[in-house]
């Protein structure tokens, strides 16, 4: 049986177990945390320790911290009804709501000439490129970031930041806004007035608890070092690709980068079945495109970036944790280099045959 190994944390990170039993044990709450009775109060109590907890993994004060349904929605609390710009590399739940008018360079940095008009990703999910951010930020989408680096909100400079408790190990399906104190946020839910008044609804308190406790360990994770060792891994991973005898780009390596993710191009050879060859070697992967509507594109973000169709076509992300190990990294730079020669001898063959066949025409006619 192929033994699998998951390198794909970017798009979700496994279910930490301090997520897992902080949320068994919310679920044993009966009250819900707007009821001032006895059974209420119990899951308010535990529903503004887990914001307190959270608050100070982000370095934020727990008054700044409104619960979402995800990053989406955070995204969406903070973008909607503003004038904002953003650049080619941001997520969509961000340039879905901006004007992507800011150049990117070639290693992924953005230049911004408006901080208070702009929304501006810390770190980019497919690349792990990381932006320095400017004083006066409008948004920072620092769902990909928080984690994996060392951040403190308070001492950022801008006045919003997106989080999502599935990019570090807690449950799909919550997220938060944090915003600056004294900064008025119109709601875009309404009804009860949960959250301050800035978003309706019936707080998940599972899921907010296993937000909390997953965003505790992984401040631990960051203290112990656990973040060096795996950038180390990414490094020999990087090495070990490039080093495959076929063309290949490593995207965003001029650029600091998070310390588990790599981008990398092999034009001529199709993201999407570079992800499928993987799958069956055992490793799941991502590719650098996206899928919309069932179609395939090649990926924005490395289009915004300047590669070519073909270049941007070609793009594969892997994405690594704590639970990443160096036999795992050796086994898919071995299976991947073996898909691609093999891709690239069959690519030869094929355009080999084709020319043959033009001769032969040619020389018929």
């Amino acid at each position: 049986m192929t033994r699998r190994a998951y390198l794909d944390w970017n798009a979700t990170a496994p279910l930490r177990p301090e997520a897992r039993a902080a949320m068994i044990a919310a679920l044993d709450l009966i009250g819900n945390p707007s009821s001032v009775h006895a059974e209420g109060r119990a899951a308010k109590a535990l529903m503004e320790r887990a914001r307190a907890q959270l608050a100070e993994a982000l370095g934020a004060s727990a008054s700044d911290i409104v619960f979402t349904s995800g990053a989406t929605e955070a995204a969406a609390l903070a973008c909607a009804g503003r004038d904002l710009v953003c650049a080619g590399v941001e997520h969509e739940a961000v340039s879905a709501w901006c004007r992507p008018d800011l150049a990117v360079d070639g290693n992924g940095r953005v230049t911004v000439t408006d901080p208070a008009q702009t929304a501006l990703q810390l770190a980019n999910s497919e690349t792990g490129v990381i932006q320095t951010l400017p004083e006066g930020l409008a948004v920072s989408d620092l769902t990909q970031a928080f984690g994996k680096l060392p951040l403190a909100f308070d001492w950022m400079g801008c006045d919003m930041g997106i989080v999502s408790a599935h990019k570090l190990g807690g449950p799909r399906g919550i997220g938060a806004l944090v915003i600056r104190r004294g900064l008025d946020v119109p709601a875009q839910l309404k009804g009860g007035g949960q959250e301050s008044g800035r978003r309706a609804g019936t707080e998940n308190l599972a899921a907010i608890a296993g937000f909390a406790a997953a965003a505790e360990a992984a401040m631990r994770d960051l203290a112990d070092g656990v973040w060096d060792r795996v950038a180390e891994l990414r490094n020999i991973l990087d090495q070990g690709l490039s080093a495959a005898g076929f063309r290949t780009i490593s995207v965003g390596k001029a650029s600091e980068r998070l310390p588990n993710t790599l981008c990398i191009l092999s034009p001529g050879w199709k993201g999407e079945t570079q992800v499928m060859q993987m799958d069956l070697a055992g490793f799941a992967i991502s590719a650098g495109s996206a899928c919309s509507s069932g179609k395939v594109r090649a990926s924005r973000v490395l289009r915004a970036m300047g590669f070519d169709e073909v270049e941007a076509a070609s793009a594969i992300r892997l994405s690594l944790g704590p639970s990443t190990t160096q036999e795992e990294v050796l086994r898919l730079v071995d299976a991947w280099g073996t898909c691609g020669r093999r891709h690239w001898r069959r690519a030869g063959e094929m355009t080999a045959q084709t020319q043959g066949l033009q001769g032969n025409g040619n020389a018929e006619r």
